[in-house]
């Protein structure tokens, strides 16, 4: 088998989706320029480029054919604007390869957009993993902004701010949110929220043009639980309430709606946004099944990347 290097994988896998979607899927190349945002030229070179390297004989020979058919199925079966599924290693089912190239082609693309952006993050391993595949581009005239607090209770910077090594990577101003992710109380969660500059951050967030999520889960090793967010007590009531998973750090039930819960009363995070646009969530693992799932019914996002076990386990 031939070694290639990263960027020849992910040029052929681009060539798959493009094969895919012109041969299998009977889309134009103007409809595959603009669902890859590419080029038509490009779309016509992706094209021909699945045929000579021999991925289109009588179907799709390459792994992604079957990738994207579970994607369109989520996306019919969920009512998301786009799902892109990766191939799962049976060797390294946890690994975030393959997601975070997938998640870090919509950042590129945004990034390289000549129009002023506001680029919105969450965090978490799959943000930092995204971020990780980032080279340096010069992209100062977006703005890069926080979607959670940045610091714990005690102070400490979060280790998987994602938002300042974006910023360090394309020069472009960014707005952390120097906030602990939960507090002591409501009112006091108000007066912080009002008080510059935290307010006009806040606002940045609400008006971003493109979002960046990862999906956490309620089990006894939720990351809110586990990071130190949030008691045991407290997790266990949400579960009680019907929580079933969170997005930047808002909790909810089983069909999305967002619990009204003491935890979340004290949540700083900006405003979870239903029905979500330009929301792209990177999660898998069959511990977040339910909450994906629910994430979906709720219009909590509007496109998913994930691996080809996780989709076939939201499909059954």
């Amino acid at each position: 088998m031939v070694k290639r290097t990263r960027k020849e994988a992910a040029r052929l896998d681009e060539a798959a989706r493009a094969g895919w979607l012109y041969y299998c899927a009977g889309n134009t190349q103007d409809e595959i320029a603009q669902k890859l945002g590419v080029s038509r030229p490009t779309a016509q070179r992706l094209v021909s480029a699945a045929v000579s390297e021999g991925l289109v004989k009588v179907r799709l020979d390459h792994p992604i054919a079957r990738c994207m058919e579970l994607g369109k199925a989520i996306c019919e079966t969920y009512g998301i604007a786009g799902c892109d599924v990766v191939p799962t290693d049976p060797a390294a089912p946890d690994a975030m390869f393959g997601m975070a190239q997938a998640a870090a082609n919509y950042l590129e693309r945004a990034l390289h957009s000549t129009e002023p952006k506001i680029i919105a993050l969450g965090t978490g391993r799959a943000m930092r993993a995204m971020v990780d595949e980032i080279g340096r581009i010069d992209a100062y005239h977006h703005k890069i902004v926080s979607l959670v607090g940045t610091i714990a209770h005690d102070g400490a910077a979060s280790f998987y701010d994602a938002v300042t090594d974006l910023a360090d990577r394309t020069r472009a101003p960014h707005y952390p949110l120097p906030i602990p992710v939960i507090i002591a109380d409501p009112q006091t969660r108000e007066r912080m929220q009002q008080q510059p500059p935290m307010d006009n951050i806040l606002k940045l967030a609400r008006e971003a043009d493109i979002r960046f999520i990862g999906v956490g889960h309620l089990g006894d090793d939720a990351p809110l639980h586990i990071d130190g967010f949030i008691s045991k007590d407290e997790l266990v009531s949400l579960r009680e309430s019907g929580g079933i998973g969170e997005v930047i750090s808002w909790s909810f039930d089983q069909d999305g709606n967002i619990l009204n819960h003491p935890v979340n009363h004290c949540v700083t995070s900006a405003p979870a946004v239903q029905p979500a646009t330009n929301t792209i969530a990177v999660a898998k693992g069959a511990k977040k099944v339910a909450a994906i799932r629910g994430a979906m019914r709720g219009q909590l996002i509007s496109t998913l990347i994930t691996d080809e076990a996780t989709a076939e386990s939201l499909l059954r």
